[in-house]
């Protein structure tokens, strides 16, 4: 989420306030718009489902683009390699030192939200981080962050990961 004074500045409430997190406040303003408010407003799960479907088309694509002549179920079970639980909790540690405060927000808000579901064949904390690192996704696919959505969608999909 970003910083209150870069949320008050991109709903039009001040603007020129000093704050710390100046990368949130450039967000801020590049955002403005009928649809800020309701970015801004969703909850972390929400963020989740539009991320789960971004990062699963993502990955689809990736998998038809760079294997050649496979069958059908050995794309599907290649996929599911890079979206599981488990791949995406360790994407998100490794991407975790680089993120933006705003981007970090995103990250701790879905790491705590209490979620219904429960993780069949993970551990709660796989499932909760795999579950901020798709609300991060849903987030940046949301906010119109595209060069710094295919930036981490890339490191998803990186094979060394």
């Amino acid at each position: 989420m970003l910083c209150k004074t870069a949320m008050w500045c991109c709903l039009g409430l001040t603007t020129n306030l000093p704050h710390k997190n100046y990368t949130s406040h450039l967000i801020a303003k590049k955002l403005k718009g009928k649809n800020m408010e309701k970015y801004l407003s969703l909850s972390p799960l929400a963020l989740a489902f539009i991320g789960d479907a971004v990062h699963t088309q993502f990955v689809r694509e990736f998998v038809l683009l760079n294997e050649d002549n496979l069958k059908l179920s050995n794309y599907h079970t290649l996929a599911k390699s890079f979206c599981n639980a488990k791949h995406q909790k360790e994407v998100l540690e490794k991407i975790l030192p680089t993120l933006y405060d705003a981007e970090k927000e995103v990250v701790r808000r879905a790491r705590n939200a209490k979620s219904k579901h429960k993780a069949k064949n993970f551990d709660e904390e796989e499932y909760k981080k795999a579950t901020a690192f798709e609300a991060l996704i849903g987030y940046l696919y949301l906010s119109k962050q595209s060069e710094r959505l295919n930036e981490i969608l890339n490191i998803s999909v990186d094979r060394e990961n």
